[in-house]
């Protein structure tokens, strides 16, 4: 599959156009200022920090976005089958897909693993979704949707490895590019990496620098680096139902290797951390993929540091979680 390009960005924002909520991008404070800690220089020689809230995206992720353009460009092609569309999913893709497929007037048949999230079975059954449930892992559900795809005719979306999917996800940084015109830093979880390339495409068109975050335990683009080539890996993370996937894209290691690109690991117990910091100090509900993002900067260590006026986004990339366990 080809590498991902500014013009596949561009395109997707044609599509996506009027279709998609645009992003709210907010300032969250400066430096150690962000979580009510040491997490940074802090005070006047601080870093700014802003969210992008892309959580309030429809279905509650930036997978909208790559939902919307994947079914706009096969439906412009003519290529949209009345059998509609099926993909694999650990939730999140899932629920953007029913959605899409909904608005294209098609059917949408999501496989999702065992171990989905009642809370995303829910809604995607709200959507009108047909769904199934299949092994332990998104790989699983994904051999089971290409079965399905074979025999039904139904069109094979795919939750990260496409270039429609990614260059959906990267219209996310041309918004936040048009908000803050002289952001310096980019900072996005990553799992099978359809956000981190659609989001790194665009940035490194706009000199901004991307910097890509990964749970120690899920960590797919680490190991595709250190290889040299995508990897399997073994998953086992409290972000692994929205960052679980066993293997990069080639596109987003490609995305990974080109200058202004950093790639860093968090463990869980900073990703929870981070995930109640955001609700205590600035009551936003996000899913453990989200925080994972914000882990970078806020660990007890952090593993990435911005410089002093440094301005730095963060993508919250989704809500779709249980709040309860944030409620003391």
């Amino acid at each position: 599959m080809r590498n991902l390009t500014y013009d596949d960005v561009k395109s997707a924002a044609r599509r996506v156009a009027g279709q998609v909520r645009p992003v709210t991008v907010a300032p969250a404070g400066t430096g150690g200022t962000v979580t009510g800690d040491a997490a940074g220089t802090g005070g006047a020689d601080g870093y700014e920090l802003f969210f992008a809230l892309e959580f309030l995206q429809h279905t509650g992720t930036f997978k909208a976005r790559g939902a919307r353009n994947f079914l706009q460009a096969h439906r412009e092609a003519g290529t949209l089958p009345a059998a509609g569309v099926t993909i694999a999913s650990g939730g999140n893709a899932g629920l953007a897909c029913a959605w899409a497929a909904r608005r294209q007037g098609v059917p949408a048949t999501v496989f999702l693993p065992e171990s989905a999230p009642k809370v995303k079975v829910e809604r995607l059954l709200g959507y009108g979704a047909d769904v199934r449930l299949a092994g332990r892992e998104y790989a699983e559900a994904l051999a089971a949707c290409e079965e399905f795809a074979a025999e039904s005719g139904a069109l094979a979306s795919h939750a990260y490895d496409h270039p429609l999917v990614a260059a959906g996800a990267g219209t996310l940084m041309e918004e936040i590019h048009e908000r803050l015109p002289c952001l310096d830093t980019v900072v996005v979880s990553v799992g099978g990496g359809g956000l981190f390339a659609g989001v790194a495409t665009a940035a490194r068109q706009h000199g901004v620098r991307t910097v890509a975050v990964e749970p120690e335990h899920c960590r797919a683009l680490d190991a595709a680096l250190e290889a040299g080539r995508p990897v399997d890996v073994t998953v086992d993370s409290v972000a692994a139902d929205a960052l679980g996937a066993r293997r990069v894209s080639a596109a987003a290691l490609h995305a990974a290797r080109q200058e202004g690109v950093r790639s860093v690991l968090v463990p869980d117990a900073e990703i929870v951390r981070a995930r109640r910091a955001l609700w205590d100090e600035h009551r936003l509900v996000v899913e453990h993929a989200a925080a994972t993002a914000l882990a970078a900067l806020t660990a007890t260590t952090p593993v990435y540091r911005p410089a002093p006026g440094e301005k730095v986004c963060v993508v919250l990339c989704g809500a779709n979680t249980d709040p309860t366990d944030l409620i003391r």
